[in-house]
């Protein structure tokens, strides 16, 4: 893993680089973590949405097709925690997201996903206060992935799973994806759904780079492209005990709700769901509060309820933080901020408090 030496003069001219290089350093320099303060206490915060990579995979996938490096900055190190006690994260839930080993064959998605899984375990047995895994199973292979996922939480600690949006284009929500889904509930772990700019759904070159749509307009999309599915094709029907959190604010599905609402009523719809996708949203389904203002916040509380939302940071990227939108926030009582910026992850990744 880099270190923080050789993170600092590698990353210098990037926008990743001088997200961390101005929070991060602050933080060390101030001599500790931000405390988050509601209701006169402080309390103990988590983020869900933490993206990490691990070189260690570069040796397993050189000479195919899935070769590749990855930036320093990308990698765990203890600037990462800098960054952390900036914000006032005290835990952070580590993932290994883009999901292009997706496209890998079986024996080569196996060992892809067992470096990222005992990279994540030793990191996490390191930094056992600060830091829990998800695990990014090779969904491809539905059983395989049920398998890395038993591994991953019964052998190495994880506390989930993490999946993409689509499997190289195919709904995961599908029957043929039941056995991952089995194993989650089976296991009672949750599940953070992770877009990938909707490069498998706008097919014809993409969205515009201008502004880049890919991520700004695409990720949200194949979040609610994701979680629509789960909702119509059943599937949450199937497994009533699964907890599934969409990132970036649930994608678009909490924002136009009511036109979901009334889908299933119109023509030809063949929806399989048993409920009210409302219904869902606030007992199946989580969205992280990265939504950026105050009345995003309010409207995703007023849609989902407290209770279904939880703190993302989507480290190491250079988004705003919600942190203090939380805290600052009138309409919310200190009892929902706490269950937001910390509670509800306690209870599902199994966090003492």
């Amino acid at each position: 893993m880099a270190n923080r030496r050789d993170f600092l003069k590698a990353m210098g001219s990037t926008s990743a680089g001088a997200y961390l290089l101005g929070h991060g350093v602050g933080a060390m320099a101030q001599g500790g973590r931000k405390p988050i303060i509601v209701g006169g206490q402080e309390i103990k915060t988590v983020d869900i949405h933490a993206h990490c990579v691990f070189s260690e995979v570069e040796p397993v996938v050189a000479g195919t097709e899935f070769e590749r490096t990855f930036p320093d900055w990308y990698l765990l190190g203890d600037f990462r925690i800098d960054a952390m006690d900036e914000r006032g994260i005290d835990v952070a839930a580590l993932t290994v997201n883009n999901y292009w080993w997706y496209a890998a064959d079986e024996e080569l998605a196996a060992a892809i996903v067992r470096t990222h899984d005992e990279g994540l375990a030793a990191w996490c047995d390191t930094h056992p206060d600060r830091f829990v895994a998800l695990s990014s199973p090779a969904l491809q292979f539905p059983e395989l992935a049920a398998e890395q996922l038993e591994y991953a939480v019964t052998e190495l600690g994880l506390r989930g799973a993490s999946v993409g949006g689509t499997v190289l284009g195919e709904a995961n929500s599908i029957p043929k994806y039941d056995p991952f889904w089995a194993k989650c509930v089976e296991l009672d772990v949750p599940v953070f759904m992770h877009p990938t700019d909707s490069i498998h759904l706008f097919r014809e070159g993409g969205l515009p780079a201008r502004g880049n749509q890919g991520n700004i307009l695409g990720n949200p999309f194949e979040t609610t492209f994701f979680l629509s599915n789960l909702i119509f094709d059943g599937t949450l029907d199937r497994f009533p005990g699964l907890r599934v959190c969409g990132a970036h604010g649930g994608g678009y599905l909490p924002s136009y709700l009511g036109r979901t609402e009334v889908a299933c009523a119109r023509d030809g719809a063949d929806c399989q769901n048993q409920r009210q996708p409302s219904e869902y949203l606030r007992q199946q389904i989580l969205a992280d509060t990265m939504v950026f203002s105050a009345e995003g916040l309010r409207h995703l509380v007023a849609e989902m309820g407290a209770d279904q939302i939880v703190y993302g940071s989507d480290q190491p990227f250079l988004w705003p933080d919600t942190m203090d939108l939380v805290v600052n926030a009138d309409f919310l009582t200190d009892t929902e901020k706490e269950v937001i910026l910390g509670g509800n992850l306690h209870r599902l990744l199994r966090i003492e408090p």
